[in-house]
């Protein structure tokens, strides 16, 4: 199995992001979405999922959604500007079907930064 986990923080306030919705798409060769999990980060910001070999194909490119427009709005932050950004996506390949797969993601309103660690 493929362990697929991420720590969200907010760069606003540089607290741990609870209760992002996140969702992981599996996209078929004709472009279909295909439901992989959905899922919310706990209370440290924190998620780790294991995926089931079935739904790990090397060959196939993946999504990891997570919904920041959503988090922030909960929130209630009084933010100078426009927000526009609804939604944080990651593409990604799985090339090892046992592999551990760390995307930790530093969310703002309007931007973020993720990378992949070990």
């Amino acid at each position: 199995m493929a362990t697929l986990s991420t720590h969200t923080l907010n760069s606003v306030d540089g607290t741990h992001a609870a209760a992002v919705d996140i969702t992981l798409l599996k996209i078929a060769p004709g472009g279909e979405r295909i439901d992989v999990f959905n899922s919310r980060t706990d209370s440290g910001g924190r998620l780790s999922q294991l995926i089931e070999p079935a739904m790990v194909d090397t060959a196939a490119d993946y999504e990891l959604v997570f919904q920041t427009g959503a988090y922030f709005d909960k929130l209630g932050l009084k933010l100078p500007g426009l927000r526009i950004q609804k939604e944080v996506v990651i593409r990604f390949c799985m090339p090892d079907p046992r592999g551990a797969y760390h995307m930790p993601l530093v969310m703002a309103p309007n931007g973020y930064s993720v990378w992949l660690s070990s």
